[in-house]
């Protein structure tokens, strides 16, 4: 099969770098990709805004599968573009991916198919949304509706935060038309996890869960980010739970998803917050995650390309369960300094290992310029490594990252603090 990957970030080079893998696969191909990329195949000049340039490539290159990565060419219904003329593409239709692109959606979603998620308020107005901020529990959570790179939810531990965040949003209009409409939700306590899941309408195979770290600094400080790091298993999740999960959201979502005439084909992304009440959505996405799909793709055992084409073409109970490494795998995310804010581009990096079977370093935001690689975006590696458990293949990670550097160039050094802390308590 030749398959095109679209998207240049860390998920899309640890896609390709799977499925470049897989006996199945003739040719991968990125567009746009980044330089971790075009050492796997071709990187292709697309406008994924431009359906039918898509579609012409799609032709002209023989494209047997496309795979989209980010979520805003989902939104826009590229998928929908590709499939009416004939392209097999893995990924959900615009309408099944509000899910993602709208978070009042969601919620209205979740509610009226009885999936657990925090209790909810939508706002239009900067009037009314101040108000409530003033008079509303804290903590609480305000969110822009739309697509905000990651980046449109603020965590709100005090009053004057809260208040802060909605005049961010609802006055200041600092995420644009992402915060046309405004949710404000409760504050759930408990411990984050994600679960994704490939979903062909009815058929929903759980992939291993993930955590990943938002905050920017050590500690969970700091602004939420893309994510600076994700490790798998996740200790909190045992069978028992996830079955649940599987149970309680990931298979209702599929279901309500067919009762509304929106069949899901792709994946499925449950971030949820593990409370003492049980597990509850705090966000749906309608792609992998990023940084949660490095450590995936490391730790899969089995061939990948064959659940995409199966998910794509509906036929997912045809596929045998996926097999995962029996120990872990870390991810840390180098990032450029002054990340999420303003920061530099085109800085040499220096250090790039050669991967190994247990080492891995994904590229991110990153441009090849002859021979040396550059930065070119604020997440610009992500180093994964797997290991016979969580403390080894975190070790291996970090003594990866101590190898590489640019100027300017960042990380968190507590990536699976909580995995550390469950495994000093049991």
């Amino acid at each position: 099969m030749r398959v095109l990957i679209l998207g240049g970030g860390g998920r899309e080079h640890a896609l390709a770098w799977k499925i470049a893998r897989s006996s199945l696969c003739e040719a991968v191909l990125c567009a746009p990709g980044n330089a971790g990329t075009a050492q796997l195949g071709a990187n292709l000049s697309l406008d994924l805004t431009d359906g039918d340039a898509v579609a012409a490539a799609c032709v002209e290159h023989r494209i047997d599968l496309v795979v989209v990565g980010p979520e805003k060419p989902l939104v826009d219904g590229l998928v929908d573009h590709l499939q009416a003329v004939g392209v097999p593409t893995f990924g959900p239709s615009a309408a099944a991916s509000q899910l993602e692109g709208s978070k009042s959606f969601a919620k209205d979603f979740m509610s009226r198919h009885h999936i657990p998620t925090a209790a909810h308020h939508v706002f239009t107005e900067a009037g009314p949304l101040l108000a409530h901020l003033a008079t509303c529990p804290v903590p609480v959570v305000v969110k822009a509706d739309g697509l905000a790179a990651g980046k449109g939810v603020i965590v709100c531990m005090t009053r004057s935060e809260a208040v802060e965040a909605g005049r961010a949003m609802a006055q200041e209009r600092r995420f644009g038309a992402a915060a046309d409409r405004i949710v404000v939700e409760e504050f759930m306590e408990g411990e984050e996890a994600t679960v994704l899941a490939l979903v062909d309408g009815t058929t929903v195979v759980l992939l291993a869960p993930s955590q990943d770290h938002k905050r920017r600094f050590d500690g969970d400080e700091g602004p939420n980010t893309g994510g600076m790091g994700a490790y798998t298993p996740v200790p909190a999740l045992d069978a028992a739970l996830l079955a649940r999960i599987r149970a309680e959201v990931l298979e209702p979502a599929a279901r309500g998803l067919v009762q509304d005439g929106m069949p899901y084909h792709g994946l499925l992304y449950a971030g949820l917050m593990l409370t003492p009440s049980g597990p509850r959505v705090v966000e749906f996405n309608c792609r992998f995650g990023d940084p949660e799909c490095q450590p995936l793709m490391l730790g899969l055992e089995s061939d990948l390309l064959p659940l995409l084409a199966a998910t794509a073409a509906g036929e997912l109970a045809s596929q045998p369960e996926p097999r995962w490494y029996a120990g872990a795998v870390c991810c840390v995310v180098m990032v450029a300094g002054g990340y999420p804010d303003s920061y530099a581009k085109g800085l040499p990096i220096r250090g790039l290992p050669g991967d190994t079977d247990d080492v891995v370093v994904f590229h991110a935001g990153t441009r090849a310029e002859g021979q040396q690689v550059l930065t070119a975006g604020g997440r610009v590696l992500g180093v994964t490594a797997r290991g016979a458990d969580f403390a080894a293949a975190r070790a291996a990670a970090y003594a990866t990252v101590s190898t590489i550097s640019w100027e300017g160039a960042s990380y968190r050094r507590d990536i699976g603090w909580r995995a550390i802390s469950n495994s000093e308590d049991s």
